[in-house]
């Protein structure tokens, strides 16, 4: 017992652990909220696309000495606004426009990151660096995540039908549009605060696996937020406490522990998984005894 205490307690003497720890859990909350929208959407690979399409906005911030969330935002939603563009006036389906705009936006910030004169890590960019954050980084992502989860509270209910089910939204008179563009630009902002923990590389995981998990676990919207908010701030939590003992990225810790919960989830769901799954199979293959008696 007491093992595990210390376990716990000693990277709290450190405040580098501390400003990790409380930053990756608010990080977990909203990107967990988030991911259920998304995962009802079925916009994964647009959060993959954005995440990536933010890093020219990191580097260009930097060159006019501006905050990096400013330039990431700009280029998060422009990209998602081009996907949209490329697609509506094109032949090119979605994937294929996310495809070649998020490819363009990276390879443009390789080259301005290799043109330019800079301290910029970029492994820091791609895989986070919580446990380097500063004052002034912490602030602003407590500013963003606040802004993104009260409007996802005011909205969720409109939010969650455009998900769910966009004509029957645009029916009774909702501006599918607006919510449209509204999504996006909450992915740009939840991609902005989670840069600084798991790096625009990983943060799509941190989109998308919580609520995935989520929703091989309930039927019911709420539960599925409630559980996937859960899965996020633990694995954000004891992914950094990880990090730490075996020092190893903390980013890539909480984004494995994530992935575990889905796989368990996966094949020990109780009603979606692989084993209930094949229960049902093999009961559905059992002859019925009635049955087989009136043929013979």
């Amino acid at each position: 017992m007491e093992a595990i205490w210390l376990w716990f307690a000693e990277p709290l003497q450190y405040e580098f652990i501390r400003k990790a720890i409380l930053v990756s859990a608010i990080v977990g909350v909203v990107c967990s909220a988030l991911s259920c929208y998304i995962t009802l959407k079925g916009w994964s690979l647009m959060g993959d696309a954005v995440s990536h399409s933010v890093l020219p906005g990191v580097v260009l911030s930097y060159i006019v000495n501006a905050p990096f969330s400013i330039g990431a935002f700009i280029f998060g939603l422009g990209s998602a606004i081009g996907i949209g563009f490329v697609k509506s006036q094109t032949r090119i389906k979605e994937d294929a426009s996310m495809g070649i705009v998020f490819t363009g936006c990276f390879a443009l910030g390789l080259v301005l990151i290799s043109k330019t004169p800079s301290n910029i890590d970029l492994q820091h960019i791609l895989f986070g660096n919580v446990l380097g954050i500063s004052n002034e980084d912490m602030l602003q992502t407590f500013i963003i995540s606040g802004i993104t989860l009260v409007t996802i509270i005011v909205l969720r209910k409109d939010l969650l039908l455009f998900c769910f089910d966009p004509t029957h939204a645009r029916s009774i008179g909702l501006n599918t549009q607006f919510l449209n563009y509204m999504l996006l630009a909450l992915l740009s902002l939840t991609i902005v605060a989670a840069q600084q923990t798991a790096g625009i590389t990983l943060v799509v995981a941190m989109l998308i696996t919580p609520g995935a998990t989520a929703y091989l676990l309930t039927d019911r919207f709420d539960w599925m937020l409630g559980i996937a908010v859960g899965i996020g701030v633990f694995s954000s939590v004891i992914g950094t406490y990880l990090s730490y003992h075996f020092d190893g990225s903390t980013g890539g810790s909480i984004v494995l522990l994530m992935t575990l919960f889905f796989i368990v989830t996966m094949v020990f769901a109780p009603k979606h998984g692989l084993l209930r799954r094949a229960l049902r199979l093999q009961q559905a293959k059992k002859p019925v005894p009635g049955v087989v008696q009136s043929i013979s």
